[in-house]
């Protein structure tokens, strides 16, 4: 009876001691986190270095096209010319100057039409009055090798035959002249007398260029 015991005994202390090894394999299986693999390939855990340069960095900037001439559409510029006022004929209270333009430029070019001729005056040379009056019509084209020249008739009223309190009569220290078709201006010192003032009429005229 006691030998039975003791069995009994032993089969069940070895049942605990197994029933006690599966229960903390179970916990040891809930409770260890499953490692994770830190082996990560280049191409999920870090930017590929060793890609293609892309087409900007890679591609020449395009040519830059030479730059280009002005054109040189053969018409005299203020650069071309010398300017000068040669005395002329009075009549009637006008006094008719001839304005020579003389082409200086060291090749051909034309001239057509009437230039603009206004009075200036003061350091600043700001103009005095009206613009000249274009009397008559355009003429035709006159081209000029270098050294010759074209002339345009001025008419210079006395501008004292005009109301004084109108007129505002002021010296002037020369003209202010734009060839035709041309945006730069040249200057021709001569003196005279403009009026300020609004006047009933015209301090100047000139008339279309003519071969010298």
């Amino acid at each position: 009876m006691t030998m039975i015991r003791s069995k009994l005994i032993s089969i069940g202390g070895l049942v605990a001691a197994t029933a006690g090894l599966l229960l903390l394999s179970a916990c040891g299986t809930e409770t260890a986190p499953v490692a994770q693999n830190t082996s990560a390939s280049p191409s999920s855990s870090a930017p590929d270095t060793s890609a293609a340069p892309s087409a900007s960095s890679s591609s020449p900037a395009p040519a830059q096209p030479p730059a280009q001439e002005p054109k040189n559409d053969g018409l005299c510029k203020a650069g071309d010319v010398k300017l000068s006022i040669k005395d002329g004929d009075a009549a009637a209270g006008t006094v008719y100057r001839k304005l020579v333009i003389t082409n200086s430029s060291g090749h051909p070019c034309t001239i057509q039409g009437f230039p603009g001729i206004s009075y200036v005056t003061g350091a600043d040379g700001h103009q005095v009055g009206e613009a000249a009056y274009r009397d008559g019509t355009k003429g035709g084209p006159v081209q000029l090798a270098n050294g010759e020249s074209a002339i345009a008739d001025v008419g210079f009223v006395n501008v004292r035959n005009y109301d004084e309190a109108v007129c505002k009569p002021t010296e002037t220290r020369g003209l202010r002249v734009y060839l035709p078709q041309e945006t730069a201006s040249n200057f021709v010192p001569v003196q005279g007398l403009g009026c300020a003032g609004k006047i009933p009429g015209n301090q100047l005229t000139v008339q279309t260029v003519h071969k010298g």
